[in-house]
C-alpha cells in the first residue's frame, strides 16, 4: 500500500520546522502543491486530529493523519526535520519524522490500514536507523519503497 500513496515527490529530506504547528503548516503546503488541494483546508485537518490526540507514536515519528472531502485517493508524504521537535508523543521522545496520510472522507478501512501498513514499515527491525542515516530524498525513498515491497511479499 505504501508503494501506491508514496511518491518520490512526496519525501522532504531537510524540513526545517521550530515546532509542531511549523512542522504541520510546512508539509500541508508541500502536500497541497502535489494534490491541488488547498493547504489551508490540508493543516486545518491536521490540526483538528492533532487536538484529539498526538499521533507522535514514540521513537522519533508521528503520522499526522485525515480526511478531506476533496481527496480522491489515499495521499502519503514523508519528511525528515532537520532537529528533532517535541510533537508530544506517546513516549515523550522528540520527534525527526513525519509520515503525512491523506485519505478520501469515505476512505473507510482502507485509511486505518495504511496507517497500520506504515507502523509495520517503521517497526521493521533497521528500518529507522537506515531513513535516518539517509542522505537525502532519493535514499529515504529507496528505504522506504524496498521495505514495503518486501512487506507486500
Amino acid at each position: 500500500m505504501l508503494l501506491e500513496i508514496l511518491s518520490s515527490e512526496a519525501v522532504m529530506p531537510a524540513l526545517k520546522a521550530n515546532g509542531k504547528k511549523q512542522a504541520l503548516q510546512d508539509i500541508s503546503a508541500h502536500a497541497a502543491r502535489l494534490t491541488g488541494l488547498e493547504a489551508h483546508d490540508i493543516f486545518e485537518t491536521l490540526l483538528q486530529r492533532e487536538r484529539l490526540g498526538s499521533t507522535g507514536i514514540g521513537e522519533g515519528i508521528a503520522i499526522p493523519h485525515g480526511k478531506l472531502a476533496d481527496m480522491d485517493k489515499l495521499f502519503g508524504l514523508v519528511a525528515r526535520l532537520e532537529k528533532p521537535i517535541d510533537f508530544e508523543a506517546i513516549d515523550g521522545m522528540p520527534v525527526d519524522f513525519l509520515f503525512l496520510l491523506l485519505a478520501p472522507e469515505a476512505a473507510g478501512a482502507d485509511h486505518l490500514k495504511a496507517l497500520a501498513r506504515i507502523a509495520r514499515v517503521l517497526r521493521h527491525p533497521g528500518v529507522l536507523e537506515r531513513l535516518r542515516a539517509a542522505t537525502d530524498g532519493d535514499a529515504i525513498y529507496a528505504v522506504l519503497m524496498e521495505n514495503a515491497a518486501s512487506q507486500a511479499a
